[in-house]
């Protein structure tokens, strides 16, 4: 594996009292897309949620390039190249989406931004025609666009996408696994949330599956998607 860009080592978190992570360690390499499958309530967004730090773990640490981060605040990872593509998308209803682009890059006040609008206009078209549009009045498939879009006008080093099929149509989930294998191709790391499994590993280079926030199978893409034991944890059979 490549050098790795995120580091989960023996992570345990809880909300409350209840324990939702249990000493779970993963990775993301340099220009890796890494996938995290696992059912509903199986710890997958609580684990993004950890890595950008809106939670704390217990115990265990989060390195970033190495170096560790566990108490770092939110504002502080994201300087340092975190960005999310969170699950809904959770737009802006009332700003328009040029506007809501320009927040992906809140953090870069005084930079020109030209190239970057060129490469999100270029990964989605749709989007330049829909610039003066209001991104609450848009499509469920050009809200994730959107959603997409404002992540990369940060320049992310590591991009997390939680359920980015969630909600869309059989072809737009398509579209949406093909941009998001064509991100990573442009040298983005990515960590993707997702229960789709099947379509999920067939962009990533390795994947991981939680269940009851445990991590109970990690390998390469190709070894879980031919791999019973996949079936059995992820799919109940």
């Amino acid at each position: 594996m490549s050098t790795a860009l995120l580091t989960l080592d023996h992570v345990t978190t809880y909300y409350a009292q209840m324990r939702i992570l249990e000493g779970i360690s993963l990775q993301v390499g340099e220009g890796e897309l890494v996938c995290l499958l696992g059912g509903n309530a199986s710890g997958k967004s609580t684990t993004l949620k950890t890595i950008l730090g809106i939670v704390r773990p217990r115990s265990g640490h989060v390195l970033l390039g190495g170096q560790d981060v566990t108490n770092w605040p939110v504002p502080q990872r994201i300087a340092r190249g975190i960005a999310i593509v969170p699950e809904n998308r959770r737009l802006f209803g009332q700003l328009t989406v040029l506007e809501n682009l320009e927040l992906g890059a809140v953090l870069r006040r005084g930079e020109n931004l030209g190239d970057d609008f060129d490469r999100v206009y270029g990964l989605f078209p749709r989007l330049y025609e829909r610039r003066g549009q209001l991104a609450g009045t848009l499509s469920g498939g050009e809200q994730q666009m959107v959603a997409m879009g404002r992540a990369l006008m940060s320049r992310p080093r590591l991009l997390l996408m939680d359920e980015p099929s969630m909600g869309l149509s059989p072809a737009l989930v398509q579209q949406n696994f093909q941009i998001i294998a064509d991100i990573h191709a442009s040298g983005v790391s990515v960590l993707m949330v997702e229960q789709n499994a099947t379509m999920a590993l067939s962009i990533a280079d390795r994947g991981y599956v939680l269940s009851t926030g445990v991590i109970v199978l990690e390998g390469s893409a190709s070894e879980l998607l031919s791999s019973e034991d996949l079936k059995r944890a992820y799919l109940g059979r």
